[in-house]
């Protein structure tokens, strides 16, 4: 035997394994990181959206109410203080908190969700050869891996939302006995008389709504943050000092303003669809008789009260947008930053 032809050999064999080995290391070491993103975006997800909810829950209280006013009536409020007021007069300060509790858990579900979904946009990108993960993704494709987030979101966020608004709007939601005013009997009671399905009552509202709502959410956040950055590298007198400014999170201040920008994006351009799924929503419980599509529903309202109606508590709703996006954000953001699971 020759040995010398053998260690050729040998050698061949180790350097063959080695490079074929290679490749596993680096999935296996991919798979990894994509767990531990995933993970990252349902815990700080979670996080960042029951701190959002406790700054918003009040204003949304006001703007259920505001949409879900029947339009057979006279109308109850005459805008968003009037509301305030009567609600803070019949209920106290803790009746804007009625029924939190599941909404907590529902913006714990709802944020983790869209940061879930919107990363595996991106993969899908990768995947696909779209994009290369070296290149810095254009805006354009920010606002589609948003709309595509949002679209898978609002299968999760309907049920959760037609509970939430029951709640909300417990005067409008009566028939069946009088409307119950916690999670657990509602989900009953939908589920007695309505089935499963009945959890989805206003799906299409809650699509178009977050499909587009969040492609403008992600979009928009993405958009004023390059700005930022763009002005403050244009200040640069080198590429070296671009690059750390690139490399740094931006002033407190400007994350939260690109937050803000998010979440008046995204309440003000599909609003209609909204203020059409809590109608929807806030029927009464087994009326399966008296329900409207969303476009029979869409069209009373707009004969009722016009594009005016449609609107119907959009200004509060973008007030308490702006700082809840901004919280949102910066949370989630810092704690991706400070705290990374890899």
């Amino acid at each position: 035997m020759d040995h010398g032809a053998l260690k050729i050999d040998a050698s061949a064999v180790a350097a063959t394994t080695s490079a074929s080995a290679a490749p596993v290391a680096m999935l296996a070491q991919r798979g990894r990181s994509a767990l531990a993103e995933a993970v990252e975006d349902v815990l700080y997800g979670s996080i960042a959206g029951i701190v959002g909810k406790y700054v918003e829950y009040p204003f949304d209280t006001i703007k259920v109410r505001l949409q879900s006013q029947p339009d057979h009536l006279p109308l109850k409020y005459k805008g968003a203080i009037d509301c305030f007021r009567q609600s803070i007069q019949s209920e106290g300060v803790l009746g804007l908190y009625r029924g939190i509790s599941a909404p907590l858990v529902g913006a714990a579900a709802e944020t983790s969700s869209l940061f879930l979904f919107e990363s595996a946009g991106r993969e899908l990108l990768y995947l696909s050869k779209f994009a290369s993960r070296t290149d810095e993704l254009s805006l354009p494709v920010l606002w589609l891996t948003g709309a595509f987030s949002g679209t898978c979101t609002s299968f999760v966020l309907t049920p959760i939302e037609l509970v939430k608004c029951k709640i909300q709007a417990p005067a409008m939601t009566g028939g069946i006995g009088a409307a119950p005013l916690r999670p657990i009997p509602i989900i009953r009671d939908i589920l007695r008389h309505e089935g499963l399905r009945g959890f989805w009552h206003g799906q299409m509202g809650t699509l178009i709504r977050e499909a587009g709502g969040c492609a403008a959410w992600f979009g928009a956040k993405e958009t004023v943050t390059k700005l930022f950055y763009n002005i403050e590298a244009g200040r640069a007198t080198s590429e070296a000092e671009k690059e750390a400014i690139r490399s740094k999170p931006l002033a407190l201040w400007q994350q939260a303003l690109a937050g803000a920008s998010a979440g008046v994006s995204y309440n003000f351009l599909f609003f209609p669809a909204d203020t059409i799924k809590s109608r929807m929503q806030t029927m009464a419980i087994g009326d399966i008789k008296g329900r409207r599509t969303f476009m029979h529903e869409g069209a009373v309202l707009w004969k009722q009260h016009g594009l005016r109606g449609m609107y119907r508590g959009c200004g509060i709703t973008c007030l308490r947008s702006a700082p809840s996006s901004a919280f949102i954000f910066m949370v989630y953001d810092g704690l991706k930053r400070h705290f990374p699971l890899q």
